[in-house]
């Protein structure tokens, strides 16, 4: 992978990774670019050929005629042909042009689109943790335009390169001292270029990083709209984006001010050098160096470049935020710990799984250990409940269980195969969790169940629906199952969304279900209808569930406590709560609480 993340040192860096870049790009799409500069080159040799019919035309038809008082129809009549017919190819390269250009700019950037979401998708949760949405969905979109910017004027400027060879061997052949304006402007031009670029690199990188940081702090405060509402912080939300967006307008201003201090002169440096060639022009026409044709075809030829020259300048002026932009995306696309899947299926194809723990042990990042020396399993068709106080290790557990994340010692297998050894496959159409906030996409109820699984019918989804306790708010929507839900599903209520994506997860006929007090905001008596049916389900016998609530944990065939990320007792619930004191106080406690809070309800109602 090409490395244009490394910071800038000079120009010639720039120009480098710069090109280095747009190579890439060509890469990509090498058609669509072939078309593009063809085009353009098409383009631009018409364009030089219009310059030698014009000194023709003036040569030939124009001094002539008001010397002689006569115009000779056939010249005329073929200077017009030619100008029509050139004008015809123009107007049609013209066009493959800018279609080549296009095409090609959106295709690079739906190419990396892709390549940047598929990267989030098989990057572990860690390193998600470490990178606020409003960064990836900046890298995504904003860093991947800026990235591909140099590719909308790129054939035009290939166009000019070839106009500018084919210009320079016509200077020479008409006269020397033209040509050496020519050598003159031309390198002039590329240095202007060269250090524009290199004090615009860490303003565009600034930029970049602005636009990330207030994409970031938009999410979360969009995201957090409730809470924002709930704790009356609109007035801090709005000064802390506020706060971003000022520093991001004050970024594109001083690139604003260095653009509008460059690029007069990038522009009229051109129209100079088309000045200072008619004159030479002209005092060489006077000492007859040159004649009247040549003199016209000339100054045409110079004054038709000054803008073509312009599409280059454009190129390289877009390098330095090209090369940010791209630096964000290989950022992306560059990050490793991709968690590996194996090419074993499970043991046991059909049927309740097993799930087993054997010493495992699980280390955060930073350091942290969050478990350690956890060894048990649940059996295959029973259901294992993990009890434990805030922070003892349980969620940690469920995320192993579904290979969210991998221990750092220890295994964990399903039916007696590590999970590490599993494809992707199998493991996603074995184990399903369901955890505490759930999820929802914004689309219909049916999608949402569904999710493209082409086993998941109408009638599959009413029976996860059922088992989940969900069907009959389902039926009572106004849609039924093509209901729209709203973003995060906002139209439904906690323990709606709660029971709908517990069906999801039974929709896939999933042979381990892993809940991570997936049932929180549920009535009590609803949980105990809906766990006690998936009890005694004969698709989904093995559960692994994180609970909190006495009738709950009594649904276990067995519990297991865990107290500051270790084991410290297994058994009966009836039988833990006889032998293990601080498992019998942290039940009791739940159970006050939760009294407490339906007590609280009944007199609010």
């Amino acid at each position: 992978m090409t490395d244009v993340a490394a910071p800038p040192s000079a120009e010639s860096s720039i120009l480098r990774r710069g090109l280095r870049n747009i190579g890439d790009m060509i890469r990509i799409e090498p058609k669509l670019f072939a078309i593009g500069a063809v085009g353009a080159m098409v383009n631009t040799a018409t364009t030089l050929f219009v310059s030698a019919v014009v000194g023709w035309v003036v040569a030939q038809v124009a001094v002539p005629a008001y010397e002689n008082g006569e115009v000779a129809l056939g010249s005329v009549a073929l200077g017009v042909g030619a100008l029509l017919g050139t004008s015809a190819i123009r107007f049609s390269s013209m066009c493959a042009r800018r279609i080549g250009a296009g095409a090609m700019m959106f295709r690079v950037q739906a190419h990396w689109r892709r390549q940047v979401t598929r990267r989030y998708l098989a990057l572990p949760v860690s390193w998600h943790q470490k990178h606020p949405t409003g960064t990836l969905l900046s890298n995504a979109n904003a860093d991947v335009e800026a990235a591909t910017r140099p590719l909308a004027p790129l054939p035009f400027a290939c166009g000019t390169l070839f106009m500018l060879a084919v210009s320079m061997v016509v200077f020479f052949l008409v006269d020397w001292a033209i040509a050496l304006v020519a050598l003159g402007m031309f390198p002039t031009l590329f240095a202007l270029n060269a250090v524009f670029a290199s004090k615009m690199a860490p303003r565009a990188k600034r930029a970049q990083e602005l636009r990330a940081e207030v994409s970031a702090v938009g999410h979360e405060s969009f995201d957090g709209a409730l809470v924002v509402k709930a704790m009356g912080r609109e007035t801090a939300e709005t000064e802390r984006f506020t706060g971003s967006a000022t520093e991001l307008r004050d970024a594109m201003i001083g690139v604003g001010r260095l653009r509008a201090a460059f690029e007069p002169a990038i522009a009229g440096l051109p129209e100079l050098g088309t000045l200072l060639a008619l004159l030479v022009g002209l005092a060489r026409y006077q000492q007859g160096a040159l004649d009247l044709e040549q003199l016209v075809t000339v100054a045409f030829m110079f004054s038709v470049l000054a803008f073509p020259i312009r599409a280059i300048g454009w190129v390289l002026g877009d390098l330095p935020t090209s090369v940010v932009g791209r630096g964000r995306v290989d950022h992306v696309l560059s990050a490793t710990g991709d968690m590996d899947y194996g090419e074993r299926e499970p043991a046991t194809p059909a049927g309740p799984a097993s799930l087993e723990f054997d010493s495992v042990a699980y280390s955060y990042p930073d350091g942290g250990e969050a478990i350690s020396d956890v060894t048990f399993t649940v059996p295959a068709g029973k259901t294992v409940a993990l009890v434990g106080a805030t922070g003892s290790g349980k969620s940690t557990l469920a995320h192993l269980a579904a290979r969210l994340i991998d221990p750092s010692r220890g295994a964990v297998r399903l039916d007696g195969v590590d999970l590490r050894e599993l494809t992707h496959p199998a493991l996603a159409a074995t184990t399903a969790l369901v955890q505490q906030i759930p999820f929802v996409f914004d689309d219909t109820v049916r999608a949402n169940l569904a999710l493209s699984r082409e086993s998941a019918d109408d009638s599959r989804l009413w029976e996860a629906l059922a088992a989940a306790g969900a069907d009959k708010f389902v039926a009572d929507l106004e849609d039924g199952l093509d209901t729209e839900v709203g973003e995060r599903g906002t139209t439904l209520s906690g323990g709606q969304r709660q029971r709908l994506t517990l069906a999801r997860a039974l929709a896939g006929s999933p042979r381990l279900l892993v809940l991570d007090d997936a049932t929180s905001a549920i009535d009590p008596r609803v949980e105990s209808r809906i766990l006690s049916g998936l009890k005694a389900s004969s698709e989904v016998a093995s559960v692994l569930v994180v609970a909190y609530r006495r009738a709950t944990i009594a649904l276990a065939d067995e519990v297991v406590f865990l107290d500051g990320g270790r084991i410290t007792a297994r058994g009966a619930h009836t039988e833990l709560l006889e032998t293990h004191q601080p498992y019998a106080d942290l039940v009791t406690a739940y159970e006050q609480a939760e009294a407490e809070r339906e007590f609280d309800e009944e007199n609010v109602a």
